[in-house]
């Protein structure tokens, strides 16, 4: 095994999903800012770390912060009824440009390179599809099945299965055809060693509960669906222990000098759903009476037509997340494997769930540069302490933020902010486990490339006719005005797609 020697030849790789991706804002985008980039920038000398890139068209499948950028462009601070329809001819021509570019017809989407990516994830990946897709699969599925939402024509078919054939097999040749996520790392452990790997999976093996608003759970024998023909949207806590124990195997086959895995965030979270009519006197229990859309407002909110998830329902999903951390760290301790504690630091970040109150240690250099730029010291108090949660992005009427930061347009993956503090979880862990790093986060970078922090589409600050307007293929009379093209989007990205 390679891990018996003073350095392997690869000293980042990671097998993932999106977070490990850096998908945001409803699509992957920029590669060179997620979490394990801007931890490769804190090397030195800098190893080799190749990863796909996703910059053409903005993305794949939908960029929201790009399209509402856009709009913003096109229409000013608001989009009124009287500019709705070219505000809806506009975004039919953009996402019918993103879809050609991404079905390969504007020119030929292959990558020219002998040894696969140091960053193996996938958005929208669970455990077992780290061995089971591969680009074969991936291309057979878009050819053989219809495309869920293809009324209006306007997004890439099967973009998951897309960006997995461009992940797994880049110059899309037959001999590397049926090659997965562990098979592409083997190659890379047998071209030198690989020093440390991290495994950044889990997140979908129940984030389709929230993104569905629908809790299935597994059965003995669905465990291992091709992600396109899965029903189910939760693993029972003993199938996922099935599960996390083979991909265990498998990671300990390749030999990693040292393997890093994540405890996986409640999915009540996120602000993918929201959660409304809080019973006041039970607020300490951390939790609404309903969660749905986040589209959708308290006053607006109707159990009998629109989707939901209970109280108890929430629970439910969070105790199971508890099982299924406790799985993580008992099979790293029988590994030897390093535990990254995200779920604790997700959570003492959530304000709503915390009644105001943050429970958060962040790192003094976010405090410092977001201080240091004009557009995001507001951020920051006079105490030094900084002001981003988890709730969903809001500007005020000046068109600064003062809520959220955390979560990206999706409500459902970091901005570039929160993916640096993912980075630093991560880079103190890595430290502790006699990684060495030469350089922190450099806070000045990332509070800079977040285009969404640091200078905002100013149409946001309208956020709720935004999100109708975003969100009206739920509403019946847009059927009538033509294209409900913002909804389409909507739901290519925040339904069980988005990871």
């Amino acid at each position: 095994m390679f891990w018996n020697k003073k350095e392997a030849k690869h000293k980042l790789v990671v097998i993932g999903d999106s977070l490990s991706q850096g998908f945001n804002n409803g699509g992957i985008y920029r590669t060179d800012i997620n979490f394990p980039a801007l931890l490769h920038r804190c090397f030195e000398p800098k190893p080799r770390f190749d990863q796909p890139s996703f910059t053409a068209q903005t993305g794949i499948p939908l960029n929201l912060e790009m399209l509402v950028r856009g709009l913003s462009e096109e229409f000013g601070d608001e989009v009124n009824w009287k500019e709705l329809l070219p505000a809806a001819g506009y975004t039919v021509k953009t996402l019918k440009r993103i879809k050609k570019y991404w079905e390969g017809g504007l020119k030929d989407l292959s990558v020219e390179r002998d040894t696969p990516f140091h960053n193996q994830s996938v958005w929208g990946f669970n455990i077992s599809d780290s061995w089971v897709v591969n680009e074969r699969n991936s291309r057979e599925h878009i050819q053989n099945n219809p495309e869920r939402f293809t009324v209006f024509d306007m997004l890439p078919e099967h973009a998951k299965f897309t960006t997995a054939r461009l992940v797994l097999n880049p110059p899309l040749k037959e001999e590397l055809e049926t090659r997965s996520q562990i098979d592409n790392a083997q190659a890379l452990a047998d071209d030198g060693g690989i020093d440390n790997l991290i495994v950044c999976l889990g997140h979908n093996n129940m984030i389709a509960a929230i993104t569905d608003l629908k809790i299935i759970w597994t059965e003995d024998d669905n465990l291992e669906v091709f992600p396109g023909q899965r029903k189910h949207t939760v693993y029972r806590p003993e199938h996922f222990e099935q599960q996390y124990r083979k991909l265990a195997h498998k990671i300990s086959a390749l030999g990693a000098k040292r393997v890093f895995v994540p405890t996986l965030p409640y999915v009540t979270i996120p602000p993918v759903i929201r959660g409304v009519n809080s019973d006041l006197s039970e607020k300490h229990e951390g939790y609404f009476d309903y969660y749905t859309r986040f589209w959708i407002w308290d006053e607006d909110f109707d159990p009998e037509k629109h989707a939901f998830l209970t109280k108890e329902q929430a629970m439910e999903l969070d105790a199971t997340m508890d099982e299924y951390n406790h799985i993580i760290k008992k099979v790293a301790d029988e590994y030897g494997w390093h535990v990254v504690p995200m779920a604790k630091n997700v959570a003492g970040l959530a304000r709503r769930r915390l009644g105001g109150e943050l429970v958060r240690d962040l790192p003094r250099g976010l405090a410092k540069a977001l201080k240091n730029k004009e557009s995001t010291a507001h951020l920051v108090d006079e105490n030094g302490e900084v002001h981003l949660t988890t709730d969903y992005l809001r500007l005020d009427e000046n068109k600064k933020i003062y809520k959220g930061g955390i979560f990206s347009l999706d409500g459902l993956h970091p901005t570039t902010i929160g993916y640096g503090l993912m980075a630093n979880v991560y880079l103190k862990t890595m430290a502790r486990a006699g990684v060495d790093f030469e350089h922190p986060i450099n806070w000045d970078e990332v509070v800079s490339e977040d285009s969404l922090i640091s200078n905002p589409p100013k149409l946001l600050s309208e956020l709720r006719h935004v999100l109708r307007f975003l969100a009206m293929g739920h509403q019946e009379r847009f059927f009538k005005i033509g294209k409900n093209v913002l909804g389409q989007a909507m739901e290519m990205v925040s339904p069980r797609q988005t990871d």
